[in-house]
């Protein structure tokens, strides 16, 4: 028999060491892979409704998410009801929550603006590495956006500051959202950011939209057009019931008929409908009628305004809006002074009648909301110029067409006119936008007349009037403006017939 010479010891010592290692290596992948498998696709900052809904709406289009809120009984209270059996999970601190997302970290802020997004980047800017991208979508002033993205991106760390628009049931259901930032922290989010967008006919409704604090930019205008359609449709709503003495039901009516028009389909037309014919259950009265005539703001009208006069841009029917909001709020003075200077009684005027639309009160509220978003859309122009955000206007109002509180048919228009003229100087000279100023004009003066002869304040109405006016007068008295300049102050002049500065000795 021929027997097999044993192994040595030294070689079976050897082929276990090897099973070993393949083992540990094997561990350790098995770990690695894991460990990163179970970390989150996306964090949010912020358990508030519009927090929560965004979670929600990334989770059911497939990101797990991990939350942090400043109190941990709120996150507590959210994973237990709202987010019970959803793939989201809480962190008790931020180094916690941090170290739950995958890399690169993508972390969504939705706090207050201001010094709370300041403080939230200060605390967790520690936690984070090269790479990680901090989303603010809060409603923050766009200057404030432009320091944190070049304070961050220095520290190779991604920052966008985006809009979102579409109050609690849009971010649940799918907002309009407009991010603004570095293109390359815009493609890091994209596919995140289009799952959970509203949808359209032409896609989802976000857009990259420029650098620096250009998304918060066209979230605020956004803002500033909303306030003046809500102020326009305030106007029409006291119109009715004031000159004709309408009931809740019968304007609701109204706007119903305007709601199914090209002009005037919009949220916010199809809401004020459901507004005016909502009843107090234990009164059976109409709700609005018991609602304080006291209008709140929280700062992105005035600063629709204040950005617009820095750019030397007319925007009279914003600006009426937001001052209507102003003179609301003092309503003890006003009360006061209706006892000293009281109202006539108000005579009866051809507003239409409800089978008809209301055709002259219609017209007058077209005219004065394509003004709203024409001066909207003049800002926009201005500014992606002046901060170099290359803009893109049809691209804006796609991102309108959904899910935002604007979102109307008249975007359409707005998209074409801009598709057929990138350089368009105003709404006003697209050819449809120019043939309804000049077949409603008439409606909007009559209406405005007859309310200043009543004593009825229609602000936005009535800015919009002058601003169309203005627009369609050749020469202005500014010319008198100018002499008076020249002869206080030898500001200097220009003159229609030669070139050049000119100065006269007024006070000889």
């Amino acid at each position: 028999m021929i027997r097999r010479p044993p192994r040595s010891t030294q070689s079976r010592s050897s082929a276990a060491s090897d099973v070993y290692k393949r083992q540990v290596a094997c561990n350790i992948y098995l770990l690695r892979f894991f460990y990163f498998m179970s970390k989150a696709h996306f964090g949010l900052i912020g358990l508030g409704v519009m927090g929560e809904n965004l979670v929600l709406n990334a989770e059911r289009n497939g990101f797990s998410s991990v939350v942090f809120n400043r109190t941990y009984s709120k996150t507590e209270e959210f994973l237990e009801g709202r987010g019970l059996g959803k793939n989201i999970e809480g962190a008790k601190t931020l180094q916690e929550f941090v170290n739950k997302l995958e890399r690169p970290r993508r972390i969504l802020m939705m706090v207050k603006a201001g010094s709370a997004t300041d403080a939230v980047i200060d605390n967790i800017s520690e936690y984070l590495e090269e790479g990680d991208l901090l989303i603010d979508g809060g409603n923050s002033q766009f200057k404030d956006t432009e320091r944190r993205v070049e304070t961050l991106e220095s520290k190779s760390f991604g920052y966008i500051g985006m809009g979102v628009s579409g109050g609690a049931k849009g971010a649940l259901e799918g907002p309009s959202m407009m991010p603004g930032g570095t293109k390359a922290s815009y493609d890091a989010i994209e596919s995140l950011l289009t799952k959970m967008a509203a949808k359209v006919e032409d896609g989802p409704c976000v857009a990259y939209v420029g650098p620096g604090g250009s998304g918060h930019f066209v979230k605020t205008v956004h803002n500033g057009i909303e306030y003046g359609i809500e102020q326009i449709l305030a106007e029409a709503y006291d119109l009715m019931k004031r000159v004709k003495n309408m009931n809740g039901s019968q304007m609701s009516e109204v706007f119903g008929i305007w709601n199914n028009t090209d002009e005037l389909a919009s949220y916010l037309v199809e809401i004020t409908e459901i507004c005016l014919n909502t009843k107090d259950e234990s009164t059976e009265e109409f709700v609005v009628e018991k609602i304080l005539d006291k209008a709140g703001q929280k700062g992105t009208g005035l600063w629709t305004v204040v950005s617009a006069l820095e750019l030397g841009v007319s925007v009279p029917t914003i600006y009426a809006s937001l001052n209507a909001r102003v003179m609301s709020s003092l309503k003890e003075q006003r009360s006061e002074i209706e006892k000293t200077i009281p109202m006539e009684a108000i005579e009866d005027f051809d507003l239409g009648d409800i089978s008809n639309g209301m055709k002259p009160l219609f017209d007058a509220v077209v005219l004065a909301t394509i003004a709203s978003y024409a001066q909207g859309m003049d800002i926009l122009s201005e500014a992606s110029s002046v901060y170099n955000y290359g803009l893109n206007m049809p691209s804006i109002a796609q991102i309108w067409k959904g899910g935002c509180i604007i979102r109307s048919k008249l975007l359409r228009k707005i998209q074409d006119a801009y598709q057929k003229d990138p350089n368009l100087k105003n709404l006003i000279f697209d050819d449809w936008f120019n043939n309804e100023i000049s077949t409603r004009i008439d409606n909007l003066a009559s209406v405005v007349s007859s309310s200043t002869k009543a004593g009825i304040p229609v602000p936005c109405l009535s800015s919009t009037l002058d601003y169309l006016n203005s627009y369609r007068t050749n020469r202005l008295p500014q010319n008198l403006v100018q002499a008076m300049r020249d002869c206080f102050g030898s500001h200097t002049y220009e003159r229609v017939d030669k070139e050049g500065s000119f100065h006269t000795e007024w006070m000889k």
